[in-house]
């Protein structure tokens, strides 16, 4: 398949699992957006941040008047605010006409502000983006029925779909070593983990619900983020 660079790369607070992932992401996308402390991990780096967005209190005011002073664009919000900083970033990229806008350092750390960051690409307003989550090896999509989504990677490669807000309806899985066709996965089951790709592509489609996948390459941790085409 062919690789498409992000609109937007979102950098959040969480841990950064691969340096150089990030790197090649920033170098491939149009606009940069750090949710407050994720602009720590940006600097460290010597990468750009286009914008900067929360309340900030979790990015030292050097950091964040030297990215000021090099042309970044900072919004402030305050501190009683009813979104994290992460959905904030979400909502600024949608303002800037981003579709195809990935995550970095989404995970680790409080496992509160973990799940609030997958429920976030769950979400009804994240319908009809092309949003991923990019973890080192790990790439983590939403699925909503009725959708399709052509996964690229190898075989070997670890494929886990784990239903969210209630059953996954007619889950149809091909170019996996367990395929399912038009099966029903209840809300709480584990029967989608640990699948594995038993060929450089596969299909997973689904008519009714939402699906949670995680895919974790064992070939190019850095290649699944970009090669995975969704339908819905």
């Amino acid at each position: 398949m062919t690789q498409h660079p992000p609109d937007i790369v979102i950098v959040a607070n969480g841990v950064l699992a691969d340096p150089e992932q990030l790197r090649s992401l920033v170098a491939r996308s149009q606009t940069v957006i750090a949710a407050d402390g994720g602009g720590a991990h940006l600097h460290a780096l010597g990468l750009r941040a286009d914008w900067l967005i929360g309340d900030f209190d979790s990015l030292a005011p050097e950091i964040l008047a030297a990215f000021e002073r090099t042309g970044s664009r900072i919004e402030r919000h305050p501190p009683g605010k009813d979104a994290t900083d992460l959905e904030l970033a979400l909502d600024l990229a949608r303002r800037l006409g981003g579709t195809r806008i990935r995550i970095v350092a989404g995970l680790g750390g409080r496992l509160d502000q973990t799940l609030g960051n997958l429920l976030l690409m769950a979400q009804a307003t994240a319908a009809g983006l092309d949003l991923a989550l990019s973890n080192g090896p790990e790439t983590i999509r939403v699925l909503r029925g009725p959708g399709r989504l052509a996964l690229a990677g190898a075989p070997g490669d670890t494929v886990s779909l784990l239903p969210i807000g209630g059953d996954a309806i007619d889950v149809t899985l091909s170019g996996l070593a367990y395929p399912l066709t038009n099966a029903r996965l209840p809300f709480g089951t584990s029967r989608g983990i640990s699948n594995v790709m038993a060929a450089r592509a596969a299909t997973i489609a689904l008519d009714a619900g939402a699906l949670v996948i995680v895919h974790t390459s064992m070939d190019n941790p850095t290649a699944n983020a970009d090669t995975t085409e969704v339908e819905g």
